[in-house]
Protein backbone atom coordinates (compact mmCIF):
# COMPACT_ATOMS: atom_id res chain seq x y z
CA UNK A 1 0.00 0.00 0.00
CA UNK A 2 1.47 3.32 -1.17
CA UNK A 3 2.43 5.85 1.83
CA UNK A 4 0.47 9.03 1.84
CA UNK A 5 3.33 11.30 2.45
CA UNK A 6 6.17 13.19 0.69
CA UNK A 7 9.01 11.63 2.41
CA UNK A 8 11.88 10.91 0.52
CA UNK A 9 14.13 9.76 3.03
CA UNK A 10 17.58 8.75 1.46
CA UNK A 11 16.34 9.61 -1.83
CA UNK A 12 19.65 10.89 -4.19
CA UNK A 13 18.22 14.30 -5.44
CA UNK A 14 21.25 16.45 -7.45
CA UNK A 15 19.48 20.19 -8.11
CA UNK A 16 21.26 22.52 -10.44
CA UNK A 17 21.64 26.00 -10.34
CA UNK A 18 21.04 25.17 -6.18
CA UNK A 19 22.89 27.90 -4.43
CA UNK A 20 20.09 30.72 -4.86
CA UNK A 21 16.47 31.54 -5.31
CA UNK A 22 14.07 28.77 -6.47
CA UNK A 23 17.52 26.06 -6.52
CA UNK A 24 17.85 26.81 -2.89
CA UNK A 25 14.40 27.04 -1.50
CA UNK A 26 14.37 23.56 -3.67
CA UNK A 27 17.04 22.01 -1.46
CA UNK A 28 16.17 22.90 1.82
CA UNK A 29 12.56 21.49 0.65
CA UNK A 30 14.20 18.18 -0.07
CA UNK A 31 16.54 18.22 3.01
CA UNK A 32 13.54 18.23 5.08
CA UNK A 33 12.07 15.45 3.27
CA UNK A 34 14.68 13.27 4.12
CA UNK A 35 16.81 13.53 1.21
CA UNK A 36 20.71 13.03 0.01
CA UNK A 37 21.50 16.15 -1.74
CA UNK A 38 24.44 16.94 -4.64
CA UNK A 39 23.88 20.50 -5.10
CA UNK A 40 25.47 22.45 -8.07
CA UNK A 41 26.57 25.61 -8.88
CA UNK A 42 28.59 27.77 -10.88
CA UNK A 43 29.85 30.92 -9.41
CA UNK A 44 28.00 31.04 -5.91
CA UNK A 45 30.86 28.95 -4.19
CA UNK A 46 30.21 30.88 -0.75
CA UNK A 47 26.58 30.56 -1.09
CA UNK A 48 26.55 26.59 -2.04
CA UNK A 49 28.89 25.94 1.28
CA UNK A 50 26.44 27.93 3.31
CA UNK A 51 23.56 25.55 2.13
CA UNK A 52 26.24 22.53 2.70
CA UNK A 53 26.23 24.03 6.35
CA UNK A 54 22.70 24.08 6.58
CA UNK A 55 21.59 21.03 5.48
CA UNK A 56 24.43 18.73 6.94
CA UNK A 57 27.96 18.05 5.60
CA UNK A 58 26.22 13.95 5.84
CA UNK A 59 23.52 14.71 3.88
CA UNK A 60 24.66 17.29 1.38
CA UNK A 61 27.48 18.39 -0.97
CA UNK A 62 28.17 21.00 -3.03
CA UNK A 63 29.43 20.27 -6.69
CA UNK A 64 31.21 22.94 -9.08
CA UNK A 65 29.62 22.70 -12.48
CA UNK A 66 29.35 24.88 -15.86
CA UNK A 67 26.20 23.17 -17.17
CA UNK A 68 27.03 24.56 -20.82
CA UNK A 69 30.05 22.49 -20.50
CA UNK A 70 29.33 18.99 -21.80
CA UNK A 71 32.79 17.76 -19.93
CA UNK A 72 31.64 19.53 -16.24
CA UNK A 73 28.22 18.17 -17.12
CA UNK A 74 29.34 14.50 -16.99
CA UNK A 75 31.82 14.90 -14.32
CA UNK A 76 28.93 16.51 -12.44
CA UNK A 77 26.61 13.80 -12.76
CA UNK A 78 29.79 11.36 -11.90
CA UNK A 79 30.79 13.02 -8.60
CA UNK A 80 27.20 12.68 -7.41
CA UNK A 81 27.28 9.01 -8.13
CA UNK A 82 30.17 8.43 -6.78
CA UNK A 83 29.28 10.25 -3.58
CA UNK A 84 26.30 8.40 -2.81
CA UNK A 85 26.01 5.40 -5.63
CA UNK A 86 23.12 6.46 -7.17
CA UNK A 87 20.85 9.33 -8.79
CA UNK A 88 17.41 8.74 -8.02
CA UNK A 89 16.21 13.18 -8.73
CA UNK A 90 17.84 15.33 -11.15
CA UNK A 91 16.02 18.93 -10.70
CA UNK A 92 17.29 20.95 -14.16
CA UNK A 93 17.23 24.38 -12.49
CA UNK A 94 20.33 25.88 -13.56
CA UNK A 95 19.42 29.00 -15.97
CA UNK A 96 20.19 32.22 -17.35
CA UNK A 97 18.92 35.25 -18.31
CA UNK A 98 19.41 38.28 -20.07
CA UNK A 99 17.55 41.20 -22.18
CA UNK A 100 18.23 39.92 -25.74
CA UNK A 101 15.75 42.36 -27.43
CA UNK A 102 14.63 42.10 -31.33
CA UNK A 103 15.85 45.66 -32.24
CA UNK A 104 19.33 45.48 -30.58
CA UNK A 105 22.30 47.13 -32.56
CA UNK A 106 24.65 44.07 -32.34
CA UNK A 107 24.07 41.40 -34.44
CA UNK A 108 27.21 39.55 -32.86
CA UNK A 109 25.62 39.95 -29.41
CA UNK A 110 22.34 38.75 -30.51
CA UNK A 111 23.85 35.48 -31.71
CA UNK A 112 26.02 35.34 -28.40
CA UNK A 113 22.88 35.33 -26.32
CA UNK A 114 21.24 32.71 -27.99
CA UNK A 115 23.91 30.49 -28.13
CA UNK A 116 24.99 31.15 -24.52
CA UNK A 117 21.53 30.74 -23.40
CA UNK A 118 20.85 27.71 -25.27
CA UNK A 119 23.77 26.01 -23.68
CA UNK A 120 23.33 26.58 -20.71
CA UNK A 121 19.19 26.14 -20.23
CA UNK A 122 18.57 23.65 -22.76
CA UNK A 123 21.69 22.10 -24.06
CA UNK A 124 23.02 21.53 -20.17
CA UNK A 125 19.69 20.17 -19.35
CA UNK A 126 19.67 17.82 -22.04
CA UNK A 127 23.09 16.71 -21.32
CA UNK A 128 22.30 16.20 -17.45
CA UNK A 129 18.82 14.37 -17.92
CA UNK A 130 20.74 11.98 -20.49
CA UNK A 131 23.59 11.40 -17.89
CA UNK A 132 21.40 11.14 -14.83
CA UNK A 133 19.35 8.50 -16.75
CA UNK A 134 22.22 6.68 -17.17
CA UNK A 135 22.63 6.07 -13.61
CA UNK A 136 18.78 5.81 -13.30
CA UNK A 137 18.37 2.68 -15.37
CA UNK A 138 20.70 1.07 -12.95
CA UNK A 139 19.16 1.19 -9.86
CA UNK A 140 15.41 0.81 -11.17
CA UNK A 141 14.39 4.27 -12.10
CA UNK A 142 14.27 7.70 -11.01
CA UNK A 143 12.92 11.19 -11.73
CA UNK A 144 13.44 14.22 -14.24
CA UNK A 145 12.19 17.48 -13.17
CA UNK A 146 12.74 20.59 -15.42
CA UNK A 147 12.21 24.50 -14.42
CA UNK A 148 11.01 26.01 -17.56
CA UNK A 149 8.62 29.25 -17.24
CA UNK A 150 5.89 31.09 -18.08
CA UNK A 151 7.83 32.44 -20.92
CA UNK A 152 7.74 29.31 -22.50
CA UNK A 153 3.93 29.60 -23.76
CA UNK A 154 3.51 33.57 -23.58
CA UNK A 155 6.37 35.05 -26.46
CA UNK A 156 8.97 37.71 -25.03
CA UNK A 157 9.40 41.07 -26.60
CA UNK A 158 12.73 41.29 -25.06
CA UNK A 159 14.44 37.92 -24.27
CA UNK A 160 12.72 35.66 -26.93
CA UNK A 161 16.18 33.77 -26.78
CA UNK A 162 15.47 32.97 -22.85
CA UNK A 163 11.36 32.33 -23.69
CA UNK A 164 12.59 29.72 -26.77
CA UNK A 165 15.13 27.62 -24.16
CA UNK A 166 12.29 27.34 -21.71
CA UNK A 167 9.70 26.13 -24.09
CA UNK A 168 12.13 23.86 -25.11
CA UNK A 169 12.55 22.16 -22.01
CA UNK A 170 8.90 21.99 -21.66
CA UNK A 171 9.52 19.43 -25.13
CA UNK A 172 11.97 17.96 -23.34
CA UNK A 173 9.79 16.91 -20.47
CA UNK A 174 7.64 15.11 -22.98
CA UNK A 175 10.06 13.69 -24.86
CA UNK A 176 11.37 12.16 -22.01
CA UNK A 177 8.26 10.98 -20.53
CA UNK A 178 7.67 9.17 -23.90
CA UNK A 179 10.46 7.65 -24.89
CA UNK A 180 11.77 6.86 -21.15
CA UNK A 181 8.48 5.47 -19.31
CA UNK A 182 9.54 1.72 -20.00
CA UNK A 183 12.80 2.12 -18.28
CA UNK A 184 10.32 3.88 -14.75
CA UNK A 185 12.07 7.23 -15.96
CA UNK A 186 8.98 9.74 -15.14
CA UNK A 187 9.05 13.78 -16.43
CA UNK A 188 7.95 16.74 -15.22
CA UNK A 189 7.77 20.06 -15.63
CA UNK A 190 6.96 23.44 -13.48
CA UNK A 191 6.53 26.44 -15.16
CA UNK A 192 6.71 29.70 -12.84
CA UNK A 193 5.61 33.44 -13.38
CA UNK A 194 7.72 35.93 -11.74
CA UNK A 195 8.83 34.85 -8.79
CA UNK A 196 11.19 36.68 -5.78
CA UNK A 197 14.48 35.81 -6.89
CA UNK A 198 17.87 37.37 -7.94
CA UNK A 199 17.35 36.77 -11.38
CA UNK A 200 13.51 38.23 -11.36
CA UNK A 201 14.96 41.44 -9.98
CA UNK A 202 15.89 43.91 -12.14
CA UNK A 203 12.40 43.50 -13.71
CA UNK A 204 10.52 43.64 -11.32
CA UNK A 205 12.09 46.64 -9.63
CA UNK A 206 11.56 48.58 -13.30
CA UNK A 207 7.66 47.25 -13.38
CA UNK A 208 6.72 45.81 -10.12
CA UNK A 209 3.16 47.12 -10.36
CA UNK A 210 2.43 46.29 -13.52
CA UNK A 211 3.10 42.44 -13.03
CA UNK A 212 1.11 42.50 -9.86
CA UNK A 213 -1.60 44.04 -11.90
CA UNK A 214 -1.75 41.19 -14.18
CA UNK A 215 -2.03 38.54 -11.61
CA UNK A 216 -4.95 37.68 -10.44
CA UNK A 217 -3.56 36.67 -6.96
CA UNK A 218 -2.17 40.12 -6.63
CA UNK A 219 1.61 39.03 -5.51
CA UNK A 220 4.56 37.90 -7.18
CA UNK A 221 5.05 34.40 -6.36
CA UNK A 222 8.25 32.70 -3.69
CA UNK A 223 10.72 30.39 -3.83
CA UNK A 224 8.81 28.19 -2.08
CA UNK A 225 5.69 27.84 -4.03
CA UNK A 226 7.61 26.66 -6.58
CA UNK A 227 10.05 24.37 -4.30
CA UNK A 228 7.00 22.92 -2.57
CA UNK A 229 5.49 21.81 -6.69
CA UNK A 230 8.38 20.24 -6.74
CA UNK A 231 8.96 18.42 -4.02
CA UNK A 232 5.70 17.03 -4.94
CA UNK A 233 6.39 16.11 -8.33
CA UNK A 234 9.67 13.81 -6.72
CA UNK A 235 6.82 12.07 -4.36
CA UNK A 236 5.50 9.17 -4.76
CA UNK A 237 2.21 10.96 -4.95
CA UNK A 238 3.26 12.15 -8.14
CA UNK A 239 4.19 8.74 -9.63
CA UNK A 240 1.37 8.55 -12.48
CA UNK A 241 2.31 12.45 -13.57
CA UNK A 242 4.26 11.83 -16.51
CA UNK A 243 4.93 14.64 -19.15
CA UNK A 244 3.23 16.97 -17.41
CA UNK A 245 4.26 21.04 -17.05
CA UNK A 246 2.36 22.80 -13.82
CA UNK A 247 2.07 26.49 -14.42
CA UNK A 248 3.02 28.17 -10.70
CA UNK A 249 2.13 31.81 -11.97
CA UNK A 250 -0.84 32.99 -9.75
CA UNK A 251 -3.06 32.78 -12.68
CA UNK A 252 -1.18 35.18 -14.62
CA UNK A 253 -1.11 33.01 -17.85
CA UNK A 254 -3.16 30.42 -18.92
CA UNK A 255 -2.75 28.15 -22.16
Amino acid sequence: MQTNTLDLTNKVVLITGASRGIGRETALHFAQAGALLALNYRQSAQETASLVAQIGEERSFAIRADLADPAQTEEMIEATVKRFGRIDVLVNNAAIFDLNPFDGGDYLAWQLGWRRTFDVNVFGAANAAYLAMRAMRANGGGRIINVSSRAAFRGETEFADYGASKAALVNLTRSIARACAKDNIIASCVAPGFIETEMAQEELAKHRKEIEAQIPLGRVGTPADVAATILFLASPQASYLNGVTIDINGGSWFH
